[in-house]
């Protein structure tokens, strides 16, 4: 199976990007299943209804968040009605939504999604160790599902890295969302997963992590309080983790970066 994951879309710059290019990806590399994360996709903070539409007419099968999951006050009563829209699994039971879920490739293949957050620099949320082990119990790879994709979405290299080699040959893919600068690390793990610390983001990577950098650089020089952070204008790009799976074990058998449009050189995987 061949399975894309999209990092960070932050704001129109990232809309447009993968709106652009995200149809031709999916034919030239022929895809099976596409997951995007849009936590940052309307104007940097969020996401919406609208946008999640707009996101699977040009080609997303499933969409994660993260810790701007619930910026945009509708989300707290869409989330429920979107069962292709995942927040992190980790959060505190009781909030909206879902971390994780089986998904149906378009040739009938079982897809486990799962999201995770970490802890180091950011909420101080469930631990996330403890979250996917739970959830792992309940499925196996390569027999009760095809293929299982995690996102990890965190600051810390660190932690991210210890939690793919936690699950290290009970996932076919563990990837990092969140820091939006890609690594370039894009590695199979020793018992089969594969991996990439961060897959990057899809935006203008002209830009201070894909915002305008006049008001970070103000933040960084003044330290006091500026006006709020907006996305930077300009032309965006793709970036993402490209997997092909083993059919029989849903382990990895290939792993690649893939970034495309303007800001970094091009990666085909």
């Amino acid at each position: 199976m061949k399975i894309l994951f999209l990092g960070d879309i932050v704001g129109r710059a990232g809309r447009d990007a993968v709106a652009s290019h995200l149809p031709t990806i999916r034919e030239r590399l022929g895809l099976d299943f596409v997951i995007i994360n849009g936590e940052n996709a309307a104007g940097g903070y969020g996401i919406t209804s609208e946008i999640c539409r707009a996101l699977y007419q040009v080609g997303g099968d499933v969409l994660t968040l993260g810790n701007h999951a619930f910026d945009q006050r509708e989300t707290l009563a869409y989330i429920g009605t979107d069962n292709r829209l995942l927040r992190p699994l980790n959060y505190p039971p009781g909030t909206p939504g879902r971390g994780a879920a089986v998904f149906r490739t378009q040739s009938g293949r079982s897809v486990l999604v799962v999201q995770l957050m970490t802890r180091l620099f950011m909420d101080p949320l469930d631990c996330p160790f403890a979250a996917i082990t739970n959830e792992l119990a309940k499925h196996q790879l390569g027999r009760t599902v095809d293929a299982i994709v995690v996102d990890i979405h965190g600051e810390a290299t660190s932690e991210k890295q210890a939690l793919a080699h936690h699950i290290d040959g009970k996932v076919s893919l563990a990837v990092g969302s969140h820091t939006h600068v890609p690594t370039a690390d894009a590695r199979l793990l020793p018992k089969g997963t594969a991996f990439q610390t961060d897959a990057g983001m899809c935006g203008a990577y002209q830009s201070v992590i894909g915002m305008d950098p006049g008001v970070a650089i103000e933040r960084f020089v003044r330290k006091l309080p500026t006006a709020r952070l907006e996305p930077a204008g300009g032309d965006g790009m793709v970036c993402g983790t490209f997997i092909e799976t083993d059919d029989a074990t849903g382990l990895a058998r290939r792993v690649a970066p893939l970034r495309i449009g303007v800001g970094l050189s091009e990666a085909w995987p």
